[in-house]
This record gives structure tokens, sequence and C-alpha cells, in this order.
């Protein structure tokens, strides 16, 4: 896959959760996804959205790295009564993101 459909991909899939598009967000997503976080993990599409429509997360992009089908974001992520900065790893397979990972100081969480 051309390294620019990736982060196109990842970037489309990014703006679709902060305008709480989740119907156009799945699209971007295999429906075996798995998210792996520093406060729990999630394996299907089903799962992560459930848990993100009630969490309504915004994400401020200030950073991307694109290598193959994996992309990198640096961001801030605004979890409500807090903004963490985070790192957040892409991987696609066929076009869709098929596996992330979001890593973060969670110590002002708890």
């Amino acid at each position: 896959m051309p390294q620019n459909h990736a982060k196109d991909t990842v970037l489309a899939f990014i703006d679709a959760m902060n305008k709480e598009d989740f119907k156009t967000a799945r699209n971007f997503v295999t429906p075996g996804m798995d998210f792996i976080g520093v406060m729990g993990s999630r394996h299907g599409a089903d799962a992560y959205f459930s848990d993100m429509e009630k969490m309504k997360f915004k994400y401020a992009i200030k950073k991307t790295f694109v290598d193959d089908n994996d992309v990198c974001l640096w961001y801030d992520i605004d979890m409500g009564k807090k903004t963490i900065t985070s790192s957040g790893w892409y991987h696609l397979v066929d076009g869709k993101i098929s596996e992330f990972k979001v890593l973060f100081d969670p110590r002002p969480l708890l």
C-alpha cells in the first residue's frame, strides 16, 4: 500500500472520531480490529466503538510518521477532564486499520 494511502486512512479515521461520526470511522477499520491501550484493550470494532461512543475523545495531531503499512501519530487526546499527550501506532492490512496501540503516561488519570 502506498504510504500516503495509509496516512490518509488513519487521518480520515481520526477526523471521523473527532466529529463523533462513528459510522464513517468504522469504514476505516477491520471488523476484528485490536486496540491495545494503557488502561485496557479491546478486540473487535464493536467493542472498541461501543466504548468510544461513550467517551467521545478528541484528538489534536501534532506529528505523523509513516512506514509502509504503519502510521504513528503524536497527539494530544482530550479525554474530557484531562488532555494527555500520547502516541498512537496504527497498523493497516488491505487498506484498513487492523490494530493500533496508544501509549501515554496514565498518572494524571489515576
